[in-house]
């Protein structure tokens, strides 16, 4: 065990002590430790109930014979730091979390880790660290929260952020706003649509990494709570037969991932975290990599905010193990990749079927045959940027028109709201990337606004930040490089014709060469947002988002 190194022998009595001193038997020792990383708090709803998720797993841990021992990791609520200063810290996050694992667990020496995880930055912060550390690792998230109701509405968090585009246009009062606030969030778990805490754990999933349904089954359901203490179970089986994070986190792992991703049409944040994911496996994915895999797999679920459909609807219509199996039918899925159930792929999934094809569609009649994500290229993003294409309307899927250039959020969401927006136009906002940022805010208020305001289907956004999960409209983010790093986007003036067209993944300014390089002559970057604590440290650090925003 590798916990024996630090408590075994007479060179362990010391620790041994120190075990003895907390209330730990002997026995209790000398069985495999097991840490179990809880990111339970009280401002995440996502996380708020995550301690009945840690009870189980450890419950599950003992009754397989091993040593349960909780420790905490930080978890930032994307929607309350949204719209401000917060938000420039949710992504630099996912990296503070990893580091934080990866320190507990090389100085206790943890012969397996259970990562009890729900939102966001959470869940790949959290898969990173396994990958760092590969010790025997199994992921149990918290669980989707119900969709809320109102007036025969199915609404979730993105509902209420539309709805104050609406009040600013006069269309809402006060009270209505509220009543929307009140309903949309009926309860704790992750927010309802795939956005991209649902995504994340849906793919958490598919890598191998989490027990089928980890990203589907509710959350404060009997089955939630199950599958914890299988997760306990099962990181001690992985510890009894040394399977680790490594031999599960594989390119063809990460090739299934990418494929179950274009078929839901995932947050397109996850083009950010599973590169960040392999990073750490020592695997590189590049953008053109979800390109190719784009083009072969069907769309065939439309959850919020591409369609109707919640988290609820895909778990009763036989959730992630389901659309795995439908995509088998092409061959679309590497069925021989080993998880931590200790089975491979194909037998987890071997005797799901679809129980509604109205939420999963078959894959011969999917509703687009490409998948829901896009990677453009063109002058304007040379190493690339990326677009939920899937909850574009049809007629923005190709537009041009003259560029509104903002140099952060707050220009552009004041400009919204003041009307200054008309139909054709194409919102541009920039120094917004990982170092201009820094910490690549997410902007769901911008697109929010738009859509509020029933601009979605006649303006676009573009910015080096990144969208939300819960954006739908022409919002494209990740443009590569970023204006802080000298990318055409940090070139761009107010009138430029912006040239987008997603079904041939284009994207250009119209402007020649020649005239770029003229404006890089007399380009004057702005100095650093952010000049002390973790954010500089962090901007002097971060990558392109082309790469996943890691550190180097």
């Amino acid at each position: 065990m590798r916990s024996n190194k630090i408590k075994g022998g007479a060179k362990g009595a010391p620790a041994r002590s120190l075990f003895y001193g907390m209330g730990y038997t002997r026995e209790e020792i000398d069985k495999p430790l097991i840490g179990i990383v809880n990111a339970q708090n009280e401002i995440v709803a996502g996380h708020m109930h995550l301690d009945e998720i840690a009870r189980a797993a450890k419950l599950g841990v003992a009754m397989a014979g091993g040593t349960p021992i909780e420790f905490p990791a930080i978890g930032i609520c994307d929607g309350i730091a949204m719209g401000h200063e917060g938000m420039k810290y949710p992504l630099a996050s996912r990296e503070l979390i990893a580091d934080s694992i990866e320190a507990m667990a090389m100085a206790h020496g943890f012969d397996g880790l259970v990562l009890i995880p729900n939102c966001d930055k959470i869940v790949p912060g959290m898969i990173m660290a396994a990958a760092r550390l590969n010790i025997p690792s199994v992921v149990i998230s918290g669980g989707p929260m119900w969709a809320g109701k109102y007036k025969g509405e199915n609404l979730d968090f993105s509902s209420v952020i539309e709805r104050v585009g609406t009040y600013k246009n006069n269309e809402i009062s006060m009270e209505e706003l509220e009543e929307y606030a009140k309903r949309a969030c009926p309860g704790c778990g992750s927010c309802s649509g795939l956005f991209t805490a649902n995504s994340m754990n849906c793919l958490t999933e598919v890598l191998g990494m989490g027990l089928p349904f980890n990203g589907t089954a509710m959350a404060h359901s009997g089955e939630r709570i199950q599958l914890a203490k299988y997760a306990g179970m099962k990181v001690m089986e992985c510890v009894e037969k040394n399977l680790k994070p490594l031999d599960i986190l594989t390119l063809d792992a990460f090739k299934n991932a990418i494929t179950v991703d274009m078929a839901m049409a995932g947050s397109s944040n996850t083009v950010l975290h599973l590169p960040a994911i392999a990073h750490e496996a020592g695997i590189k994915l590049p953008l053109d990599l979800f390109d190719e895999i784009s083009k072969v797999t069907p769309y065939i679920t439309k959850l919020s905010p591409s369609g109707p459909h919640h988290i609820e609807d895909l778990h009763r219509a036989g959730g992630i193990p389901s659309v795995m199996n439908e995509l088998t039918k092409l061959n679309l899925i590497n069925e021989d990749c080993m998880t931590v159930t200790n089975y491979a792929v194909g037998e987890n999934i071997k005797t799901t079927t679809v129980l509604d094809h109205n939420i999963i569609r078959p894959i011969d009649n999917p509703y687009r045959n490409r998948g829901g994500l896009a990677i453009l290229t063109g002058n304007l993003a040379m190493d690339g940027a990326v677009v939920k294409e899937s909850a574009v309307a049809e007629e923005m899927l190709i537009h041009s028109g003259p560029a509104k250039v903002y140099n952060s959020e707050e220009e552009a969401v004041e400009a919204i709201f003041n009307n200054q927006i008309k139909k054709g136009d194409v919102v541009v906002i920039r120094y917004e990337g990982p170092k201009g940022g820094p910490g690549m805010r997410e902007m769901l208020s911008p697109t929010s606004a738009i859509a509020g305001m029933g601009l979605d289907k006649d303006v676009a956004l573009l910015t080096d930040g990144r969208f939300s999960g819960a954006t739908r409209g022409a919002a494209i983010g990740h443009v590569s490089p970023e204006a802080m790093e000298g990318g055409v986007i940090g070139l761009i003036k107010n009138g430029d014709i912006i040239n987008i067209d997603i079904p041939n993944k284009i994207l250009e300014v119209a402007l020649t060469d020649e005239e770029l390089e003229e404006r890089r002559k007399s380009h004057v970057r702005p100095e650093p947002k952010v000049t002390k604590g973790y954010l500089a440290r962090y901007a002097k650090l971060v990558t392109s988002a082309s790469t996943g925003a890691v550190l180097k």
